[in-house]
């Protein structure tokens, strides 16, 4: 056991000793040792990118954006900053990663023919409805997660308020606060007819 602990610890001073000689290499502008750390910690991407609930066509496009953060994080990072590699690279990478999303759900169309968003179906032609997108995409905080996850998402008001540890009324609340409140920006009085 004591061995066994001997022969690990050796192993990681090891590997350490390796990847610190693939930093110094790669800061003095070796491609080859640039390449292996883009490699070495490409599993970080994909690992990050299965932790994400997205539709399968955005999948690949979450993984391109994921190594594009994570090549600029190699050709970025400092060694000699008291900073784990992973932690910085999770961060840069989890960031483009979100911006992605973000930037898709504003330019997708918005399943938002709820008849509890409008007292009445709208007469109106589909810019209406970029307005209405627009809107939700104003929203902030909670509401803004919420509203993302009952209408974007299709999540039960149950399972977002588990996701949120909140309880369900909470949701339900911030629901009708996040609905009025997208009412009034686009000028549609009256309150909304919610269950």
């Amino acid at each position: 056991m004591v061995r066994e602990k001997a022969e690990k610890e050796k192993e990681e001073k090891e590997k350490e000793a390796k990847e610190a000689e693939l930093w110094a290499k790669c800061r003095a502008g070796d491609p080859d040792a640039r390449e292996a750390l883009i490699v070495a910690y490409r599993p970080l991407v994909f690992w990050f990118a299965g932790k994400l609930k997205v539709f399968p066509s955005l999948k690949q496009d979450l993984i391109q954006e994921g190594m594009l953060a994570l090549i600029g994080a190699v050709d970025r990072f400092d060694p000699g900053r008291d900073l784990r590699f992973t932690t910085y690279a999770y961060h840069r990478i989890r960031g483009q990663m979100i911006n992605l999303l973000d930037r898709s759900e504003r330019r997708a169309p918005v399943p938002v023919d709820d008849d509890r968003l409008f007292a009445e179906e709208p007469e109106a032609a589909d810019e209406e409805w970029l307005d209405v997108a627009e809107s939700i995409s104003r929203l902030k905080g909670r509401e803004a997660a919420v509203v993302s996850a009952l209408f974007f998402e299709g999540k039960h008001p149950l399972e977002v308020a588990g996701e949120q540890k909140m309880d369900v009324s909470n949701v339900y609340r911030l629901r009708r606060s996040a609905i009025a409140r997208i009412r009034g920006w686009l000028g549609l009085g009256g309150a909304p007819q919610l269950p």
